[in-house]
């Protein structure tokens, strides 16, 4: 176990316990910890934000990633040093099919390797994919929950507005055709970690899931529903809702195995 602090996320194995939920965005870090028992902030440095609480009388860190794949990478290997084997991303994408619109839950089940991080851990061959099991308790609550759920593969990118406005790039043509093969491929949705997220995993014999609220319609129509920090407005809370929930299933049914 990790008993001096880690370079980064400033945590050692005292701080934490098997359960970690990684958003991307440091803010979430207390949206998500308001709905653990006795959560409260531990630790802030760089885009690593870490609250801790309990959820069925086990400990649960929250901690962010941060945007893209470095951070993600950085921050899952930190929590894993420090005795974390299980992953819940909560977090927000794009839409890039008509089968999912603004505040729909996305269950991402497998992720395009759109990125360079996940290449320092395993070949371009092997697949980034979830744990299963995690991954069909995310679906069964969602729906559960009564939101409109899409399970279906994300497109990790390293770059956003290569996205946005990729016929500004010099490789435009390029990055274009990309996206129309992924998008005509059955990709449903776009962040900027998933694929990160399931390779570091997937390398430390650990497991991991993603549920995304998506914050647009396709083609790219952003909700007009906007709070002020860009995303519509209690559209995270949803996948908040999800995740904590889901979690509480992990935790009861990894109890029950022993």
């Amino acid at each position: 176990m990790q008993k001096e602090k880690t370079l980064h996320i400033k945590l050692n194995s005292d701080n934490v316990g098997r359960y970690a939920i990684v958003p991307g965005d440091p803010a979430r870090c207390e949206l998500i910890a308001k709905h653990l028992e006795n959560s409260r902030k531990i630790q802030q440095n760089r885009e690593h934000t870490t609250y801790e609480g309990y959820l069925e009388g086990e400990k649960v860190v929250v901690t962010s990633t941060g945007m893209g794949g470095p951070s993600t990478a950085i921050c899952i290997e930190e929590l894993y040093k420090c005795g974390v084997d299980t992953f819940i991303r909560i977090g927000t994408g794009a839409s890039t099919s008509f089968s999912v619109s603004k505040g729909d839950i996305v269950v991402v089940n497998g992720a395009v390797r759109m990125e360079g991080t996940g290449l320092h851990y395993l070949p371009m061959e092997f697949p980034a994919v979830p744990n299963y099991s995690l991954t069909k308790i995310l679906e069964e609550t969602s729906i559960e929950l009564g939101y409109k759920t899409k399970v279906g593969i994300s497109i990790t990118k390293d770059s956003f507005y290569t996205q946005v406005e990729p016929e500004t790039k010099p490789v435009g043509y390029d990055l274009i055709n990309r996206w129309n093969s992924y998008i005509k491929g059955g990709a449903v949705c776009t962040a900027m970690e998933e694929a990160t997220l399931f390779l570091v995993s997937a390398s430390l014999n650990s497991r991991a899931a993603s549920v995304l609220v998506s914050a647009t319609d396709y083609e790219n129509k952003v909700s007009s529903d906007i709070s002020s920090n860009g995303y519509p407005i209690n559209y995270i809370d949803r996948a908040i809702q999800v995740g904590i929930e889901s979690l509480r299933k992990i935790i009861i049914n990894d109890r029950n195995k022993l």
